[in-house]
């Protein structure tokens, strides 16, 4: 089997864990476009509480995210993930079961508490060989951009048809439908051991808190996860003001979803490609930036219009949409490559925080300035990334290689890393010699493939 070709269980495993990682995903996000507007026949609701419970998992994710990985190091990954996915159920349960807002709080944060992400990343890369793995986690990430999307649209549906506590119920199924996707499809690893480049190591976490490029990006993905749930907490409303029932808001969504795609493809080619990164990323967050100007001046002026409220929210869905595809190979072009699991787990404890910020604050907000004071506070938030983005320096063009070089002696790995090095194209080369891993950025433009296979430890690899 070439090195070069995912095999028949490799692939198996990328699906198995993108179908995880998207029925978990599509069961956080069901409820965001319709629960702050019927979360008002709850007892005890106000506008603040409604946000807070749309946010709150975020919080519970950021604390504990982390903590759970390093536990799936010890107690093995499968029944952490299990776990996990048990807890998540019961805060559906309980969410479902439940007519006030503290309960469906409780219920929330519960959900949150099943923080699986780290442990499910880890067990991908038990079971995949290095050199395949960056795909694997790219289209682990895909399907959790589709699953938003999905529930995006859903989510009216499947509640004009069975209610709240009838979502909750299925996001409850759809965590059970992971268990069994964890039990009965995902292969139990021969070994487990950790992985620079998809776990955290609690000692580099302060060097990369310290970092003020990767510091950038991850107030970027804090902001743009705090100016959605923010948004969402107003949009339906102002959607069923404008004359359009909740569950026909999928009407809306579809269209600006499938729209906002096609519109970044030239884009991600231009900053990719054409090695324009720092120039679209400065234009997404400015697009983002006059979205939520414009809801707010729609709100102020003219009563939130609904062909100007689908304008803007295609606006906002593009620059979303391109920002979440752009912000993580950010991080993988920034940070340290032996170290990008640290980089990538605080860049996501920053996402899950945006989420509770966005949802409190917006809910907050919502309830003592009303809806123009939350897209005015968005607004804020976009510019102040605006103006952290255009300082920043411009990101290298490089990719992470990872290769399987074997056990390797201290004075062997120094004499490998020397050996890749001289590879033209190879950028940065680290060797752990206890992982028996080389972490390489590479310019593939400039990459001479031939001599990097050639390289014995290469040809061990394959």
């Amino acid at each position: 089997m070439s090195s070069s070709t995912l095999t028949p269980a490799e692939r198996r495993i990328a699906y198995a864990m993108a179908g995880i990682f998207s029925t978990r995903m599509l069961g956080l996000f069901l409820i965001v476009p319709v629960f702050v507007e019927y979360s008002r026949s709850l007892r005890g609701y106000t506008p603040a509480l409604a946000g807070f419970a749309i946010g709150v998992y975020g919080l519970a994710q950021a604390l504990l995210q982390i903590p759970l990985g390093r536990l799936s190091d010890r107690l093995g990954r499968k029944p952490v993930i299990v776990a996990g996915l048990l807890v998540f159920a019961l805060g559906s349960a309980v969410a479902a079961l439940s007519d006030t807002m503290t309960g469906v709080i409780v219920g929330r944060a519960l959900q949150g508490a099943g923080a699986i992400a780290s442990a499910v990343l880890a067990l991908t890369a038990d079971l995949t060989r290095e050199e395949h793995r960056v795909k694997i986690m790219a289209f682990i990430g895909m399907s959790i951009g589709l699953s938003f999307a999905v529930a995006m649209v859903l989510g009216p549906l499947l509640h004009h048809y069975l209610g709240l506590s009838g979502l909750f119920w299925i996001i409850a199924g759809l965590a059970l439908l992971g268990i069994a996707i964890v039990l009965f499809v995902v292969p139990t690893p021969v070994h487990s051991r950790f992985h620079r480049d998809t776990e955290v190591e609690t000692g580099w976490i302060g060097q990369a808190l310290r970092n003020p490029q990767l510091l950038r990006v991850d107030f970027g993905i804090f902001a743009l996860h705090a100016a959605l749930m923010a948004t969402f907490v107003v949009v339906p409303g102002l959607l069923v003001q404008a004359g359009l029932g909740v569950e026909r808001h999928w009407l809306v969504y579809l269209p600006v979803m499938v729209a906002g795609m096609g519109l970044i493809v030239p884009f991600i080619i231009l900053a990719e490609k054409k090695r324009r990164l720092k120039g679209v990323l400065i234009g997404a967050v400015a697009t983002l930036l006059l979205a939520e100007l414009g809801l707010a001046l729609l709100e102020s002026r003219f009563g939130g219009a609904m062909a100007g409220l689908v304008f803007m929210l295609l606006l906002f869905f593009a620059a979303f949409n391109l920002l979440e595809a752009m912000l993580p190979s950010l991080v993988a072009k920034l940070a340290p490559a032996a170290h990008k699991g640290t980089a990538m787990g605080v860049y996501t404890t920053a996402q899950f925080l945006g989420v509770f910020a966005g949802g409190s604050l917006g809910g907050w907000l919502l309830q003592h300035a009303g809806s123009e004071g939350v897209f005015l506070g968005t607004a804020t938030l976009a510019g102040i990334w605006l103006l952290l983005a255009l300082s920043m320096a411009r990101p290298p063009h490089v990719q992470t290689r990872l290769l399987n070089v074997g056990p390797q002696d201290v004075s062997a790995a120094r004499r490998l890393a020397e050996r890749l090095g001289e590879v033209r194209g190879v950028v940065e080369v680290t060797v752990i010699p206890e992982d028996g891993v080389a972490y390489l950025k590479v310019d593939s433009r400039t990459l001479d493939e031939a001599a990097l296979a050639n390289l014995p430890a290469a040809r061990d690899a394959a």
